[in-house]
């Protein structure tokens, strides 16, 4: 029986055996090793490892304790405290590391419930010795964790809550810490779910190939889940030869990864090939060509092709490889109908497309067609036939009309989109300090604040934020897509939180009003370093850059078209909106729904390509059917 993918992981694995002390007296590690969740002939729960021809198994009776840290960089520790002995795990796909590590939690929890076999019984036992996989995760697996977690916290008592037998002497105290126990916010029950993100049938087929090796491009329109599905790619490959990059700095800090620039390490790529080798053969950067098996490149539509090519060729120098792209494994993702690579004046535009490396690199392409931003076919229609350059009467009027939309609510005012960045800036200066009120600065903290710079090319919030009750703000980062705090949820502040740190307090236009704390972004600046903010996940959204706002999912939007200047510009600014109601387009030009003809061509075949991929699948299952009778 093949193992499912919660109960068996590939990795790397180091066995530690301490002494007393706490000190390392024996280690053995073993690159390609397996583990195991499974069940022994008692029914108890079993952790084997498989390291070359070393096997060993070790009981989850015990008391173990899980280090999860770093489960997003594909590492875990398990840990026996009484065997004095450590199980470091490294180097494996983070989804299925979390898989395993949530289906050994619950199962030991489960397995705690029951009653436990005498140590005589088991002596005396004529069972044959045997390891069986464990089974898949149920609903009463998941609920019997749940209602255990529930008695803990009830037995534990809570800030609002205490337990039964903490509340004598509570209330002789309670008149005099009324104000202190008035500011203890409850404890967050813990929960587990088996509630998860199911991909469509068309993402499955990207992620299917892509696990099976191939060199892919995957597109589609404003939407369609691509920034979804290229966070489950890079969590279902290994961590140390997976390089997750990005055309922007922004677009890289989403996915985790760096620019592509970066991380190739040949500057701007203008130099000639000679001196792109040598550059990309810096000590520093060399070893991340080496270690590299799988690349990824987000946001592709804004990569130069020229670049592309040099690219192309520096992986096979650097590699001493002829194989296309040094032997890489490919991972494209990006709409070309979007924002277009940026050319100096006079310079002529080359998509990636267009250059003779792609056609010898790129096994497969796909699209996806399913939206999943908009709910409304209506909209989604106009956005279609902008996204090709297509602006028919019917358009024209729908988006016309929207300059009347009054979309503002609750004191929540709509996010003016611009072309320009300069634009931006002064709009959110000059709107903040219109408000009346003191203002209360926010400053990041860096792990390297000399870098900062760097940070702010790349984060998607700045080093200090400026707010005051009244100014308007958008998420930049998903806090609870259920409740609708993803990024780009548009909110107001209505005050700060005075005991602690007067963390501002943001009513969202979805109805939910949260006390927005820190997080953290994490940016990688090549050799090897990662870069940390904390920050509070706002920007001042009086305004924002087309460029910045792609990604994003804008409920409530002001959209100006006058100074459009690319291809595909007016397009990826219409489709941050979630709904022509939230939307109001307030100087409409036909003029300005533009689309390269290059890149309409390219989209043509591609399509093509894939009704022909179509019909001879269906041929062959058609020829199939016909056989068997």
């Amino acid at each position: 029986m093949e193992p499912s993918s919660a109960a068996y992981l590939t990795c790397s694995i180091t066995v530690e055996t301490l002494n007393p002390s706490g000190e390392v007296i024996k280690r053995n590690s073993a690159r390609n090793s397996t583990a195991i969740l499974g069940r022994n002939e008692f029914q108890d729960l079993i952790l084997k490892l498989e390291m070359g021809k070393i096997v060993t198994k070790y009981s989850l009776k015990d008391n173990i304790n899980i280090r999860r840290k770093f489960v997003k960089d594909g590492k875990a520790c398990i840990q026996f405290p009484a065997r004095r002995l450590n199980i470091m795990i490294s180097n494996c796909p983070p989804n299925k590391l979390a898989a395993f590590l949530k289906s050994m939690m619950v199962k030991r929890v489960c397995n705690q419930q029951g009653k436990p076999m005498a140590e005589r019984a088991r002596l005396l036992s004529e069972l044959p010795r045997k390891f069986q996989e464990i089974s898949p995760l149920t609903e009463r697996d998941v609920q019997t964790v749940n209602n255990v977690r529930a008695k803990k916290v009830e037995s534990n008592g809570t800030g609002t809550t205490p337990a039964p037998n903490k509340r004598k002497g509570l209330k002789r105290a309670r008149d005099t810490n009324e104000n202190m126990q008035s500011e203890q916010a409850p404890r967050k029950k813990l929960h587990v779910t088996l509630k998860q993100c199911n991909l469509s049938s068309e993402q499955k087929e990207v992620l299917n190939a892509v696990q099976a090796g191939q060199n892919i491009f995957f597109t589609g329109s404003a939407g369609t889940g691509k920034s979804f599905l290229l966070k489950k790619i890079v969590g279902a490959l290994p961590p140390n030869s997976t390089f997750a990059t990005a055309s922007t700095g922004v677009a890289a800090c989403h996915i985790g990864g760096t620019t592509l620039h970066q991380f190739a390490g040949m500057g701007d790529g203008t130099a000639p090939l000679a001196k792109c080798i040598e550059l990309a053969c810096r000590q520093t950067r060399i070893r991340q060509w080496k270690a590299c098996k799988h690349l990824i490149v987000d946001e592709i539509s804004m990569v130069d092709g020229d670049f592309f090519s040099k690219l192309e060729a520096v992986a096979r120098a650097v590699r001493n490889s002829t194989q296309p792209f040094g032997g890489i494994q490919l991972i494209l993702c990006g709409d070309f109908l979007q924002l277009p690579p940026v050319t100096k004046p006079g310079q002529r535009r080359k998509f990636c497309f267009q250059s003779p490396a792609w056609s010898k690199c790129i096994n497969q392409n796909f699209e996806l067609r399913q939206v999943r931003r908009q709910n409304d076919n209506l909209f989604i229609g106009i956005l279609q036939n902008i996204r090709i350059g297509r602006c028919p009467r019917e358009v024209c009027e729908k988006m016309t009309s929207t300059a009347s939309h009054s979309i503002d609510k609750d004191g929540i005012l709509a996010t003016r989109l611009c072309t320009h960045k300069e634009d931006v800036e002064q709009l959110n200066k000059i709107q903040l300090q219109k408000l009346d009120g003191d203002s209360v600065l926010f400053e990041a903290y860096d792990s390297d604040p000399e870098l900062a710079k760097h940070m702010n090319n790349q984060c998607p919030v700045g080093s200090r934020i400026e707010l005051k009750i009244g100014a308007q703000v958008m998420l930049a980062k998903n806090l609870d897509i259920q409740r609708g705090l993803v990024n780009g949820a548009r909110g107001v502040v209505k005050g700060f939180e005075h005991g602690n740190k007067g963390y501002p307090c943001v009513k969202f236009i979805c109805g939910e009003e949260v006390v927005i704390r820190t997080e953290r972004w994490s940016v990688k600046a090549g050799a090897g370093i990662t870069l940390t903010r904390r920050q509070l996940p706002l920007k001042l959204a009086w305004a924002i850059s087309i460029h910045k706002s792609q990604g994003m999912s804008l409920d409530c939007v002001e959209i100006s078209l006058s100074r459009v200047f690319e291809c595909g510009q007016a397009y990826v600014a219409l489709s941050r909106a979630t709904s022509l109601e939230g939307l109001r387009v307030i100087d409409f030009d036909p003029k300005c729904v533009r689309a390269h003809p290059d890149v309409i061509t390219f989209y043509k075949e591609l399509r093509k390509a894939a009704i022909y991929k179509q019909r001879s699948l269906q041929y062959y299952v058609d020829k199939e059917n016909q056989n068997q009778y």
